[in-house]
């Protein structure tokens, strides 16, 4: 969690160099090597002391659905939604930090995983659980601080109060 506190808007990069992106039909969530664009920043929201939301350029949230990614297949549909009353917690996410990566874990205890190989997998999103040593690393995400929080700190000189970016 010590990973998102400063942070107001982020990307999240996969192993493969891939970053996370809210596609243009504002539902579906998939990978692409430009993270220079605003699809692929997530505004950071915590909810407690240990979840955090993301939410893409469109307003929506990254959700951990119950949807099949493909009929067969263990993963489930990352998607993005509306902030709803009735959800039942699958927009929270618990970062694990390991090393200077993060898993994120859904409330179901699955992980957010970058896909790969041929289509129909390619670039796609799920969630679900590592069942291979290899499968593990691939769940691992780098984070890229897009925008600080910012702090609030109290000059010597006199009692008005400035906001600055903190350069850590």
């Amino acid at each position: 969690m010590e990973l998102f506190k400063k942070a107001k808007t982020i990307r999240l990069r996969s192993i493969k160099d891939k970053y996370m992106i809210a596609d243009d039909d504002e539902q579906t969530v998939s990978q692409d090597r430009d993270g220079s664009n605003e699809k692929a920043e997530w505004e950071v929201f915590p909810t407690g002391e240990k979840y955090i939301r993301f939410k893409s350029c469109y307003g929506k949230y990254l959700m951990a659905s119950n949807t099949p990614f493909l009929q067969g297949v263990k993963g489930k549909r990352v998607i993005q939604t509306e902030l709803k009353p009735d959800l039942d917690g699958s927009v929270n996410w618990e970062p694990l930090r390991d090393g200077f990566q993060v898993r994120l874990k859904t409330h179901t205890g699955t992980f957010l995983r970058p896909i790969g190989g041929l289509p129909p997998w390619r670039n796609n999103i799920t969630h679900d659980n590592p069942h291979r040593p290899k499968t593990k690393e691939k769940i691992l995400w780098d984070i890229e601080i897009v925008e600080h929080l910012p702090s609030y700190r109290k000059t010597n000189s006199d009692s008005q109060l400035y906001s600055m970016l903190d350069p850590k």
